[in-house]
């Protein structure tokens, strides 16, 4: 690309300037075992323990719109996001710093029901909120949290471990987050037309989808199998940008195949009859919605069974396949979709 010609980032495509910036690390420390590249940053700490580190930052208008997401809520998701990516390391979180840029037009109070519910994921994750700094903004709410976690360095789960043949699995129900928001941005579509200075949508056929959009939570239930289990999984991460996007980085960075089946992949009711409303294909809200905040991972066939005697809110999607660098889903309708890892 010339130096003098303009390219926006939705233009270039955001995971091609990701893989594009990771060169740029500063100066290459022994002490850091993981950079740029997985959920999180892992660093040595002595001869048994590792420090992970992960950040998440929100603006206002992009990540959030405050028309429907209360503020205690959005407290909630954003301690959720910072631990999610931790988690996705198999390491529990031990302490948050939190950044606010926040400007005149929100009062003490609003701001007091963000850190409320900063402080209720706090105390459902078991991390401390360990620093916090506000700032003035001119227009939008920004919001910062950086998560820390510190666990055994041989518990540590990074996307390069998956092998040929190891088994691809996911907590929950995915799509439920995107169809959470399809339902909210009718809504305020609905308000706005209606002319009036306060409308108040009747959501109780939608409280799972909107719920799982506006207060997700962490799978810290899944350490907890894994640990009980005895299994380490070979590779995880957390899905927040669809389970298509998230698999394809365990993927690259296993240098390995991935073959998905999509008959599958667990959809709820719930989301099947937002779908239906919205005339949508519901395997796109699944496959490519994001924000889940499900776990995707890898494990040995053999550890399947096992880990199911003590964790069983999880499905078999699929398997890592030979180093073809390709993406197969195979649709159960005599249809296979194959693309290359490296495109996209």
């Amino acid at each position: 690309m010339a130096k003098d010609e303009f390219q926006s980032i939705h233009e270039y495509g955001l995971p091609s300037f990701k893989d594009d910036i990771a060169e740029f690390t500063g100066v290459q420390r022994e002490e850091v075992e993981t950079g740029i590249g997985d959920d999180s940053s892992v660093m040595r700490a002595g001869d048994d323990l590792s420090v992970v580190t992960s950040s998440e930052i929100f603006l206002e208008g992009v990540h959030f719109d405050l028309t429907y997401t209360p503020f205690h809520h959005l407290g909630y998701k954003l301690v959720t996001a910072a631990v999610s990516d931790i988690y996705a390391m198999n390491i529990d979180p031990v302490h948050l710093h939190l950044n606010i840029a926040a400007p005149n037009k929100y009062s003490v109070q609003m701001l007091t029901n963000l850190y409320e519910g900063i402080d209720a994921a706090c105390n459902d994750y078991n991390i401390q909120l360990a620093g916090s700094d506000i700032t003035a903004s001119h227009q939008i709410l920004v919001l910062s949290a950086t998560a820390t976690g510190l666990g055994n360095k041989e518990q540590v789960v990074r996307q390069s471990g998956a092998k040929q043949d190891h088994i691809i699995c996911v907590t929950g129900d995915l799509g439920a987050a995107i169809a959470g928001l399809r339902v909210l941005l009718r809504e305020k579509g609905a308000w706005k037309e209606s002319g009036q200075d306060h409308f108040q949508p009747d959501l109780g056929d939608y409280e799972y989808v909107v719920q799982r959009q506006l207060v997700p939570k962490a799978r810290l239930d899944l350490l907890k199998g894994f640990a009980k289990a005895g299994i380490i999984p070979s590779s995880m991460t957390d899905i927040t940008g669809g389970v298509v996007n998230d698999l394809q980085r365990i993927g690259k960075q296993s240098e390995s195949g991935i073959e998905i089946y999509s008959p599958a992949i667990p959809i709820s009711y719930e989301v099947r009859n937002v779908a239906d409303e919205m005339q949508e294909d519901v395997d796109k809200y699944a496959f490519y919605g994001g924000e889940d905040f499900e776990m995707a991972f890898t494990i040995r066939e053999e550890e399947v069974e096992k880990l199911k005697a003590d964790f069983d809110d999880f499905s078999v999607i699929g398997k890592m396949v030979e180093k073809e660098k390709q993406f197969i889903i195979n649709t159960g309708e005599d249809r296979t979709i194959k693309f290359d890892l490296f495109e996209t």
